[in-house]
């Protein structure tokens, strides 16, 4: 076999470098690889059944989890998921069930079971973008009692059998989504909603209210939250200490991340560990169950979009569908697997415009190439070798389970390199029987290209100074 290939080894040093920092692999031992951490909020939708795009296209992806928050808005005004569709009128016995409305809710949770996705449930409502005027689905309950037996009586249908229900085991649920966003999920008319002090207080008692509630029926299950819009130390801390004061431990704490630094996001996962430990609540897992790409708000949800900032927002490479948009999902993919997070979902649910893995036009999008290039790599490889990176180029090292085969996915995000070189130690060419490479950048899509090995040292040349990202394989067999 030529020397002159791509290379890579199981009990190999390699260095990555180019002007942009330099990465090194010990592809020595390793952790398992976590599934769980390529979710999303994607489902296959309850109507176009005929269709079974959705459930072709998710299959492709190789999703863990999916997550049910946002999911009415994308379902044709199905009254499904959240508690005020499910539990319609707020006067009547909770604990009465011929007062609940589960068939929209279970038919479509059905619909993910199908295909393979654990189900991950936020309890409470979805976002509504009625603006400031008035909002009728995100007002903050009456009875925060009450509320508590509603979410108890939707784990018991479904975990339970209760109501004509089911027997699935589903282990996750959350309790509301982005309290600290205002009106849009947390809304209280009058002067006293406008109290964002008061405001926050009022949604910990909810939120301590229902954990004691939950945890005291369902002591196996991880129940937590709060999902919080933007990392916040302050707002965790005083949701922590209530939870303290009245000796009920979260299982979870959730929060989400919008914006364009992948180290930025990583990097609250450590903060909120400190936070934890410091208030004696060690051992909580860490779930960022919104996380997406985005430079600007404008053009998205912006007051009066001009066509130009709408076009900037959905088109080209730095758009929400564009290569950036891809290149900053699989390093945020990568940097996951050594982080304090146990779970990430991709957002969003859309199956169309900026927030899903369509674009506008309802053709695939960049972040969708990302995905399925790393659901395939969830779906061949068990373990991940450690890794130590700089600068603008990250790298994720795996292989399986016998050895035979190993891989590299390097990401330049906006790293502008024309050239980047790996340079390896250590390993003996002769094994190595196949060797294939695939890129994802501004003009190819998942596709077959070629690197060169030679002298100790592999090149991948980029086509242009635009993000890409490399899936390098190497064949033992």
């Amino acid at each position: 076999m030529s020397k002159k290939f791509i290379l890579l080894a199981s009990l190999v040093s390699v260095v990555l470098s180019a002007s942009a920092g330099e990465i090194s692999i010990e592809f020595n031992g390793g952790k398992p690889l976590n599934k769980a951490l390529h979710s999303s909020g994607w489902t296959p939708r309850s109507y176009n059944r005929s269709m079974q795009t959705d459930d072709d296209t998710i299959k492709s992806m190789n999703l863990a989890y999916t997550r049910t928050h946002d999911w009415p808005i994308v379902n044709c005004g199905q009254r499904m998921v959240d508690y005020q569709y499910i539990f319609p009128l707020f006067h009547l016995d909770a604990k009465d069930p011929k007062n609940y409305y589960f068939k929209p809710t279970d038919h479509i949770m059905q619909l993910a079971r199908n295909i393979g996705l654990k189900i991950f449930y936020r309890l409470g409502t979805s976002i509504e973008h009625t603006e400031n005027v008035t909002h009728f689905n995100t007002v903050v309950p009456e009875d925060f009692d009450k509320t508590a037996e509603i979410f108890a009586a939707t784990i018991r249908h479904y975990n339970k059998g209760w109501a004509d229900g089911f027997n699935w085991d589903i282990e996750y649920w959350e309790i509301w989504n982005e309290p600290d966003i205002g009106p849009r999920m947390w809304y209280l008319p009058g002067p006293e909603g406008l109290d964002m002090a008061g405001m926050r207080k009022k949604f910990i008692k909810l939120f301590v209210t229902c954990l004691k509630r939950l945890k005291s029926e369902f002591p196996e299950l991880k129940i937590g939250g709060p999902a919080l819009g933007t990392m916040s130390i302050k707002y965790l801390r005083e949701l922590l200490e209530a939870c303290k004061k009245e000796g009920v431990k979260p299982d979870f704490l959730s929060w989400h991340y919008y914006g364009y630094n992948p180290k930025e996001m990583i990097a609250t996962g450590d903060k909120v560990r400190k936070l934890c430990n410091d208030l004696g609540f060690e051992g909580m897992e860490f779930i960022l169950n919104e996380y997406h790409y985005l430079l600007s708000w404008e053009g998205i949800h912006s007051v009066n979009p001009t066509p130009a900032m709408v076009k900037k927002a959905k088109e080209g490479p730095m758009s929400m569908n564009g290569i950036d948009s891809a290149c900053f999902y699989l390093t945020a993919l990568s940097l996951f697997q050594y982080s304090e997070f146990e779970q990430a979902y991709y957002y969003g649910c859309s199956h169309s415009g900026s927030w899903g893995y369509m674009d506008h036009n309802k053709m695939f999008n960049k972040p969708y190439y990302a995905a399925k290039m790393f659901g395939r790599i969830c779906k061949e490889y068990s373990k991940v070798c450690g890794v130590k990176s700089e600068g603008s180029c990250t790298a994720l090292a795996l292989k399986n389970d016998d050895g035979s085969k190993a891989s590299l996915l390097v990401t330049d995000y906006r790293g502008n390199e024309d050239v980047i070189t790996v340079k390896v130690s250590g390993l003996d060419c002769s094994k190595i029987k196949r060797v294939t490479a695939r890129v994802l950048d501004d003009t190819r899509d998942d596709y077959p290209c070629q690197v060169e090995w030679y002298n100790g040292e592999l090149t991948i040349v980029k086509k242009d100074r635009n993000s890409a990202a490399f899936l390098v394989t190497f064949d033992f067999r």
